[in-house]
């Protein structure tokens, strides 16, 4: 296991309101929704790679692949 907590959740902590407790299962939900979230942007990339005939998934399709993604997260 890690003794170090990721970058993620020391980003939480210290974007949060100083006067709001962060309980541990609201930490793993966080992290488990943000794990969800790349893990879908990269088989989206890989998919628009595939279309695109090209062997490598290049900056240029996560870029076009996270756009429609965070259109489509907001309604």
């Amino acid at each position: 296991m890690l003794n170090k907590a990721p970058k993620l959740k020391n980003t939480v902590k210290r974007k949060m309101k100083s006067n709001i407790n962060m309980r541990p299962a609201s930490e793993a939900m966080i992290e488990l929704l943000t794990l969800l979230f790349v893990n879908s942007l990269a088989e989206e990339a890989k998919a628009k790679a595939f279309e695109e005939k090209s062997a490598t998934i290049r900056a240029q399709h996560l870029k076009a692949v996270s756009k429609k993604m965070l259109k489509k997260a907001r309604g």
